[in-house]
């Protein structure tokens, strides 16, 4: 690597910045132009049972009140509801509406698109050892695998 070009962490953010932009354009084309960018990133850690706002906070890296403060705005724009915790009469879980659900397929897609369209750059090969690299590197950089 040469003194001027872009550390590794550096081109994983590139690549990731890219496929975030790519979905969130077909989000807003799908219909959910009133969704930003911190929402969409705190709709990535949902559950599909519900989660708890504590545990959306943490994995998200935010604290409790922003996390709830989104949660707030994503319950107004119909995308999630709040519910009982069947574990806990004292909590809440959020959980996806239907229309939240629709958000997340579309999202899905568009990722698949995402990974569709890095496959055909690289080869099937190339892509392949992209992803067990990536996969490995889980062990040390993600305390939710």
């Amino acid at each position: 690597m040469t003194d001027d070009a872009p550390s590794t962490p550096t081109l994983m953010f590139i690549a990731h910045r890219a496929a975030e932009a790519q979905v969130m354009a077909a989000v807003t084309a799908d219909g959910a132009a009133n969704i930003t960018l911190a929402q969409a990133r705190l709709l990535q850690r949902m559950n599909p049972n519900g989660i708890r706002i504590t545990e959306l906070a943490d994995q998200a890296g935010v604290t409790k009140q922003t996390a709830g403060a989104l949660v707030d705005q994503l319950e107004s724009a119909g995308y999630v509801a709040r519910t009982p915790d069947p574990a806990d009469a004292r909590a809440r879980l959020v959980v996806l509406s239907d229309k939240g659900a629709k958000l997340c397929r579309t999202s899905a897609t568009e990722v698949a698109n995402v990974e569709q369209r890095w496959r055909k750059h690289l080869g099937a090969k190339r892509y392949q050892e992209l992803r067990a690299a990536l996969t490995d590197l889980r062990e040390i950089t993600d305390p939710y695998r």
